[in-house]
């Protein structure tokens, strides 16, 4: 059965934790918290100090989704605000050896780390750190916004990172137009983790939006 992360982005900040509570009691696993900085990608979200808010009032696994230009510069940051997990962007880092360095320093903090890749960002980018991963985490849309459409191509991408896996132990997450029926596609091509975010939070029934993903 696959995780789901229903992403943060689309709760009711009025609301938090009442609705961090209800995906909680409805069966979500972890909570998916989007940073968008307004230069690697055009949008703004939130940063560490809103995480921290979270991690107060939910016990729920934090997974933090790093959409930014430098994030070995706020890492620091969203380690102390309670992270569980660090993915950053691979188009994000200038060479192999500064990504490695960020590996190996969020693994020294004792939290998980991934990276993700863009639609148009080939498996063969990431294979030399597949090894060193707990996650490798798939969009199926642009990042940066909320509500667009899944991108087929994110389906031969799952299953290229499964066939990759053999020894390795990283899971692999999707992001982005994931619902009932995209989530069953990437289900069957390997995924390990769904995130959603409107398909969750603006659902007139969660419960079922969640049940359905799993």
């Amino acid at each position: 059965m696959v995780k789901v992360a229903p992403s943060v982005l689309s709760a009711n900040f009025a609301e938090l934790k009442k609705d961090l509570d209800s995906i909680q009691k409805y069966g979500a696993d972890w909570i998916h918290y989007d940073v968008m900085d307004g230069h690697f990608v055009p949008n703004i979200s939130f940063g560490y100090s809103i995480l921290a808010d979270v991690k107060k009032v939910s016990d729920l696994y934090l997974d933090v989704h790093l959409m930014i230009s430098d994030p070995k510069k706020y890492v620091d940051e969203f380690i102390k605000a309670g992270a569980d997990l660090i993915t950053f962007h691979i188009e994000a880092m200038e060479s192999e050896e500064k990504t490695r360095e960020l590996i190996e320093y969020i693994h020294q903090h004792n939290k998980h780390v991934g990276i993700s890749i863009k639609p148009a960002t080939p498996v063969s980018t990431i294979e030399k750190y597949l090894n060193d991963l707990d996650l490798v985490l798939v969009m199926s849309v642009e990042p940066g916004f909320g509500g667009q459409s899944f991108q087929d191509m994110a389906i031969a991408k799952i299953k290229e990172l499964k066939d990759k896996r053999q020894d390795a132990h990283y899971l692999i997450e999707v992001d982005g137009g994931i619902n009932d029926q995209t989530g069953k596609l990437c289900k069957d091509a390997g995924a390990d983790v769904l995130v959603a975010g409107s398909y969750v939070f603006n659902a007139d029934n969660r419960q079922a939006a969640i049940d359905s993903l799993k």
